[in-house]
């Protein structure tokens, strides 16, 4: 991801720490008879620096807003699908984007899907890298530290925090 915004490989590795949590979530959706009454899992944006997510084979439910409208994420046989969170946008100063996403219940079907959490240690202050930080794009992001608690306050009131972060 670094080189791929001509930075240093291993910057964003730095900001993460040696002791970067890695977090597993098994999520299991039973069907529902009416499903566009029931979300399997609210609107939000992961608070992680990257989630990697093992979709269930052949049944989609996920779906990411784009341009204020909901789009089905596929469900690829054998794929893994890195969703960026709000802790790359922020290190990022805003070139990769943490999407709104959110879980649909199938009517006929039960779901399962594998999330795996990868966030900054405990304690770890992170910011913008500063090859992303120039006269045509300035610093959009502010240092912060423990960004994964702060967001998880927010995501209980069903808010996004990344604005806490926003300069």
């Amino acid at each position: 991801m670094a080189l791929s915004l001509s930075l240093e490989e291993g910057c964003f590795m730095d900001q993460f720490g040696e002791e970067a949590p890695l977090q597993v979530r098994f999520n299991y959706y039973s069907p529902c008879s009416r499903p566009n009454l029931v979300l399997g899992l609210k609107p939000h944006a992961d608070g992680s620096g990257y989630t990697i997510i093992l979709q269930d084979d052949g049944v989609e439910g996920l779906q990411v807003l784009k341009e204020g409208r909901w789009v089905t994420v596929p469900s690829l046989p054998h794929a893994l699908l890195v969703v960026m969170g709000d802790q790359m946008e922020i290190m990022t100063n805003g070139e990769f984007k943490s999407p709104v996403h959110r879980v649909l219940s199938n009517s006929e079907r039960e779901r399962i899907s594998i999330a795996v959490f990868y966030t900054p240690e405990a304690g770890k202050e992170i910011g913008p890298q500063e090859g992303l930080i120039n006269e045509d794009r300035p610093k959009a992001y502010k240092n912060v530290k423990d960004y994964a608690d702060i967001h998880w306050g927010y995501y209980q009131q069903g808010t996004r925090a990344i604005h806490v972060a926003k300069v």
